[in-house]
């Protein structure tokens, strides 16, 4: 069993496994999280990734346990989830006519009663968590007039308005050019520090999630491979292993790795 670990764990996965029929797709995984750092989940295709992801948020079935603050997930109601945990899906559905000021207030909506309608405090949320993403421009427009990298600053404002301690993003950056995509999760980084949110992404750049993230952890087959600092964890040889794939890795004047892929020598 590896597990990723940190100061004052907020997240906490203990050998959670998760089937679709009989079976497995994330088997006896554990990790935890420190409040308000940065995990950031990687691996191949169909390493189980966006699966652990969910079951972090409740929405699979699984073996084992996720808690989060001390209390398990699976004894929360749906809404009291929604309260405490933001996700975001890799291709979220954007109804096409809805405007970004009403596309952002869904993320109020674990925070009405039932048949309630949104209040003066839940716009002024809106209001700054748009201003925040730099998105107060755009209130009026509709979801289908937004560039690829405004739709998702509008995914990220709508995740943000709910107000959680945790932030669930499954591939955050996908679509996006590399200037676009180091937009967003510079601006995501800034939001975790102001508020203390514990963040848990998958990324498929390597090299975006050394350099944003505070640990990894690398999947394949649905297992934990190996967790911990990025340069610990992105080795050439083990990228070969996970990802059949020909790689160097470089390092930053920073001291972030870099993920550069070669092409294979021929005899």
């Amino acid at each position: 069993m590896t597990e990723a670990t940190g100061p004052d764990p907020a997240l906490t996965l203990h050998e959670v496994t998760i089937a679709y029929g009989a079976a497995p797709v994330v088997s006896d995984v554990s990790l935890a999280v420190g409040r308000g750092q940065w995990l950031a989940i990687v691996g191949p295709n169909g390493a189980g990734k966006s699966t652990l992801l969910k079951a972090i948020a409740g929405l699979v079935e699984y073996r084992g346990s996720v808690t989060l603050d001390s209390t398990r997930i699976d004894r929360l109601s749906p809404s009291d989830r929604a309260r405490r945990i933001g996700y975001a899906p890799q291709n979220p559905a954007l109804p096409e006519r809805l405007t970004v000021t009403d596309y952002v207030l869904l993320g109020r909506t674990p925070h009405l009663g039932f048949l309630a309608r949104e209040t003066a405090a839940d716009l002024s949320i809106v209001e700054d968590v748009l201003d925040r993403v730099d998105l107060r421009g755009l209130m009026g427009r509709r979801l289908g007039t937004l560039s690829g990298g405004e739709a998702q600053r509008a995914v990220l404002a709508r995740v943000l308005a709910q107000r959680t301690g945790l932030l669930l993003l499954d591939e955050p950056t996908t679509g996006l050019d590399i200037g676009h995509a180091q937009t967003l999760l510079e601006r995501l980084d800034q939001l975790r520090a102001e508020d203390n949110a514990t963040v848990v992404t998958t990324l498929h750049d390597l090299t975006l999630a050394a350099q944003y993230a505070d640990e990894l952890v690398l999947v394949d087959r649905g297992g934990i491979v190996a967790a911990g600092k990025p340069s610990e964890v992105l080795t050439a040889e083990r990228l070969r292993e996970h990802y059949a794939a020909e790689v160097e890795v470089l390092t930053t004047t920073d001291g972030r790795p870099v993920v550069a892929p070669v092409r294979p020598r021929h005899a």
